[in-house]
């Protein structure tokens, strides 16, 4: 039994190289990417940053790997919405030094609220404040123009859209702050698994938006948390 408790603690050095330097160089921990992972692999990870006193996010986690985990972690919690699993660290830990931003997340169909879901968990695993303005895509138009003063009481706003993805266009013309777009893969047959729109945000012409990948909430959340980062109060560490 002592042999199988020291091999599972040198797991990860076996298939992962965890980045236990990443909260310095970044103002966050490494994120663990849970779909292609084993529950086995995935302990292993989260406990090598647990035993660092570092807060853990897995993404991309279906209900089965959620529930194994839970009976594994007692202080962790599943967000079957967005697919996120989190385990927050025995004591108290030091989050990067920014101000946390208030952040809309806007979500132009009921379909898309799995995408947006994963951007809030990130956002508050991340120490900011998320808030959700759903179905409120151009195709009832009122549905956006009544929440425009709301929006831009918030610091940036990230905006997930599939069919033609036009939310994005309208709210970049109409609020200015920073802008996250997330193309998801929701409509028929022409939308090719969301490539259309992609390239609608890419092509936007309401300047200054910022496009990540199909389906990607978290690689939004994650890219206002770097716009946080940057702010005065933040001194990078030298390399």
């Amino acid at each position: 039994m002592a042999k199988t408790r020291r091999n599972l603690t040198d797991l990860p050095r076996a298939f992962a190289e965890v980045d236990l330097d990443r909260p310095r160089r970044l103002g966050a921990p490494e994120i663990i990417y849970g779909a292609g992972k084993t529950v086995s692999q995935i302990r292993a990870i989260a406990r090598r940053m647990l035993s660092q006193n570092q807060p853990v996010l897995i993404t991309r986690l279906d209900q089965t790997k959620g529930r194994q985990l839970r009976r594994l972690f007692s202080r962790g919690k599943y967000h079957p919405a967005a697919r996120t699993f989190t385990v927050a660290p025995m004591g108290p830990h030091r989050r990067g030094d920014f101000r946390p931003m208030k952040v809309a997340i806007c979500a132009a169909g009921t379909s898309d609220h799995p995408v947006a879901e994963e951007s809030h968990a990130t956002l508050e695993f991340l120490g900011h404040r998320p808030s959700r303005f759903y179905d409120i895509g151009v195709a009832g138009l009122h549905r956006t123009l009544r929440h425009l003063p709301a929006l831009r009481s918030h610091d940036a706003l990230i905006v997930v859209a599939g069919m033609e993805a036009a939310l994005p266009s309208v709210l970049g013309g109409l609020v200015g702050l920073p802008l996250v777009a997330v193309p998801t893969s929701v409509g028929y047959g022409a939308h090719l698994n969301g490539l259309t729109a992609f390239l609608g945000m890419l092509n936007s012409c309401a300047p200054g938006i910022t496009v990540v990948n199909i389906d990607n909430g978290f690689g939004a959340a994650y890219a206002i948390h770097r716009l946080a980062l940057a702010s005065p109060s933040h001194q990078t560490p030298s390399p």
